[in-house]
């Protein structure tokens, strides 16, 4: 059996100097290659905390956790991660293709330096997320369902194996994180996704597994999840919102 991109074993996690605020305990679950999985869980329950363990900005209190075959911070680079609600100037004069282009900046390096093969695949992921002529408009111009999708094609000229996003349909209308589903549908055929959502919007032909994050971690296949089971994790009444075929 391949080993799995994430696996993480009986993971216990408090902030340092707050000792009664324990966020994870006894977290054991594992994602494997080419699945597409979900957080979710309430505010405060540990969804973006998860997320940096995994990417190895904290680090567990006990327990172990392995991203693609070894510690947490030593995969990061082979890791594309889009972080929530990330913040830009809209004055700064900024193309989305060179937008893009930053994702391929080494370190150290300035943006004189891009290569043929840098600027070639910056096309490539601006076609990919459908961005393909949207090169030469300023960032700030583009819609928001558009600016994900750019900050997307930033994270894909990087050439990596898994990408984290942490609720990337906050703020969007249903129009536009219908289609951002839809492409990130398109994705998992070639990586593997883990994405953070506070609300229970799932599309049931995408995701593969859903990790139900409160203190503790549950996970469960997709076709599981129904409205009882979202009423004990938000305590709560939460519409589940399920897309036809037609909708891919």
């Amino acid at each position: 059996m391949p080993e799995p991109l994430i696996s993480v074993e009986n993971l216990w996690f408090t902030y340092p100097g707050a000792s009664d605020r324990q966020v994870l305990r006894e977290v054991s679950f594992t994602v494997e290659r080419g699945e597409f999985a979900c957080i979710v869980g309430p505010n405060g329950g540990g969804k973006t905390t998860l997320l940096k363990l995994i990417l190895g900005l904290e680090s567990p209190e006990r327990g172990s956790i392995s991203v693609l075959g070894g510690r947490p911070g030593q995969a990061r680079r082979r890791i594309g991660y889009l972080p929530q609600n990330p913040h830009f100037d809209r004055s700064f004069p900024l193309t989305v293709r060179e937008m893009v282009l930053m994702g391929r900046l080494a370190e150290g390096f300035a943006p004189s330096f891009y290569s043929t093969m840098d600027r070639e695949a910056a096309e490539a992921a601006m076609a990919e997320v459908g961005l393909g002529d949207k090169g030469n408009a300023p960032f700030a111009s583009l819609s928001g369902g558009q600016r994900q999708k750019a900050l997307i094609a930033r994270m894909l000229v990087t050439e990596p194996e898994m990408l984290l996003l942490d609720e990337p349909t906050s703020f969007l209308d249903l129009a536009a994180e219908k289609e951002l589903y839809r492409l990130l549908h398109q994705l998992n055929e070639r990586l593997t996704i883990v994405m953070v959502s506070h609300d229970l919007l799932i599309v049931s032909k995408f995701v593969d597994k859903v990790i139900c994050v409160k203190g503790t971690v549950d996970v469960h296949r997709t076709e599981e999840v129904d409205e009882e089971l979202v009423g004990e994790i938000y305590g709560g009444e939460v519409r589940i919102v399920r897309h036809s075929e037609d909708e891919h």
